[in-house]
């Protein structure tokens, strides 16, 4: 069974190997990579996964919040999903929550069960509502927030092309 759990070193192997699934240049949502984050040495690992932490620390200063989890199984990494939410209630440009699932363990549902779970953080945040946001031509994605009660707002373009908007009331 998977397990949404936080970023960790422990899991510098298995998320390596995610990573190498992906493939070079694709973006893997979900992750929270930034261009400037080198995640293949030991030490470029740890800073990024530093950095996760501190964003997501309560305790810090920050002008938004953010929860990130990896999808977990049997010591692999699966998958990747944040929730962003901006503390004066303004909505993420990219929205609240993104995903994403390595290719070898598409199609079984995961991204969905992660979705849901994390509504759960949503809620515990405070939010009502959220947006999901997908590409345009990601019907896989698109039926992924409609099974997590998503209704389609509108398509807009967005930097990285058209996408479908989608609310989802907590």
């Amino acid at each position: 069974m998977p397990e949404l759990i936080a970023p960790t070193l422990d899991l510098e192997s298995a998320w390596q190997d995610a990573h190498r699934e992906w493939g070079p240049g694709q973006h893997e949502d979900g992750f929270a990579l930034r261009p400037s984050d080198e995640v293949d040495t030991p030490a470029g690992f740890a800073a990024w996964v530093a950095r996760l932490s501190f964003d997501e620390d309560p305790d810090q200063h920050h002008d938004a919040g953010h929860v990130y989890r990896w999808i977990v199984e049997d010591g692999r990494v699966l998958g990747g999903i944040a929730l962003r939410y901006e503390f004066d209630g303004a909505t993420p440009p990219m929205g609240h929550l993104g995903y994403g699932i390595r290719p070898s363990q598409r199609r079984r549902g995961l991204a969905s069960w992660a979705l849901i779970r994390m509504l759960d953080e949503a809620r515990a945040v405070g939010l009502r509502r959220v947006l999901v946001m997908c590409d345009a031509a990601n019907t896989a994605s698109a039926r992924t927030i409609e099974r997590g009660g998503g209704l389609l707002d509108d398509i807009r373009e967005t930097p990285f092309g058209p996408a479908r908007r989608y609310w989802i009331t907590l």
